[in-house]
Formats: C-alpha cells, structure tokens, sequence
C-alpha cells in the first residue's frame, strides 16, 4: 500500500497542460551526453497521477538475480509502439516532445515505459536503456515525473561523482547523446517519508 499523494499548490487546476519547450535548460555531460530539464512542464500533473494509478494494468514483476529470483521494487506497464496510451495527455505529451526533438533525434519517440513507485522503498538501480540501438547509438530517452519528487542520479559509467535531479509533479528530463552508453542512471531507495511517483519514459523504436 503506498503512501497517499501530496499533491503541489503549483499544479494548477486538473488540466493537463504543457509548457513550451522552447524554454527547456540543457547540461551538457561529458564523453557526448547531455540532459535537458523542465521542471514543472507538465500541469495537472496531480490529478493524471490519479487517473493512472487507477487505470493502467499494474504488473508486479520478478527478476532473477545472482543465485535467487526477487521482486522488482516497483510496479511496471509498457505500452508498445502501436498500443492505445491509457489517458490522451500521454499521447499528447508524446506528440509534443516528438515535435520539438524531432530535428535532433530523426525520427518520433514511440513507446512508453512506466513505472509506479509506491514509497520509498521502490527504487531502480544504476543502469543504462542499452537493450536495443540505445547500445550502439545516441538516442534519447524522455522521462515525465509525476507524482511526489524523487531523486533520480546520473554517474559517469565506470564510476564518479553523480548528480541529483530532484524530479516529480510534472516535470520533464530528457537523456540524449550518448548519454544511455557513456553513463547510468538510478532511482535509490530512502528511508525518508515519501509519497508515490509514477515515472514515465517515452522511448523512440528500438529503444529499451
């Protein structure tokens, strides 16, 4: 049972709503990586949160790991290239990062990934998207963060110093270059008091 929402005086109305993208910062990273961050990019970001948690199939999933098979700490959907998003502001979120990234990445972002995180207890570890082309190529991965802030941390592959993007509520993270290759990304767990975020990565084809 995850905690319940806190939602922001910041979040407007229950519209969902989209800034322009016109206004996203970028970093540039090392080794050809970069991250463009907008936060709050999304409004009526609380009340999507809701209708996802309500609508979308769930999936607790197990993994093997080492000698055992654990449970995934967190709640998964993907949602192929040609299946129905579950609420029209995906769609519409997608279109719109398509559109603006669109001359960089050379083709539309297609698939969605979500991932529920119910408390502080759900995390994912350090990781690249590299099953697929993101393996080989520079690509683009572009996460929607709604619900309650979490961290999520970017490293140099190989090891050093990570940095800390404090994203929830509508906020939008995009890695491009050759970010998924040359460096890793994670949620980590917290024993501080945290509420659920649903964390959601539009990936273009062959992309994982």
């Amino acid at each position: 049972m995850s905690a319940p929402l806190q939602g922001s005086l910041l979040d407007g109305f229950g519209d969902t709503e989209f800034g322009s993208l016109r206004d996203i910062r970028r970093t540039a990273l090392d080794r050809g990586a970069w991250v463009d961050l907008f936060p709050g990019w999304l409004s009526g970001a609380d009340a999507l949160f809701d209708r996802l948690v309500e609508c979308v199939p769930w999936k607790a999933e197990r993994r093997p790991m080492y000698d055992q098979v654990v449970d995934v700490p967190r709640l998964l959907k993907f949602y192929e290239e040609h299946e129905p998003l579950p609420d029209p502001a995906l769609a519409d979120a997608r279109t719109a990062l398509s559109e603006h990234y669109r001359h960089e990445l050379g083709e539309p972002f297609r698939t969605a990934g979500l991932c529920y995180y119910r408390d502080g207890r759900d995390s994912v570890a350090w990781h690249g998207d590299t099953f697929g082309r993101g393996a080989t190529h520079d690509t683009m991965v572009a996460i929607v963060s709604i619900g309650a802030p979490r961290a999520l941390l970017l490293r140099p592959r190989g090891g050093g110093a990570s940095m800390k993007y404090l994203v929830g509520h509508g906020d939008l993270l995009v890695m491009g270059g050759s970010c998924q290759r040359t460096w890793e990304h994670a949620v980590p767990k917290t024993r501080k008091p945290t509420g659920p975020r649903i964390s959601i990565q539009f990936r273009p084809r062959g992309v994982r």
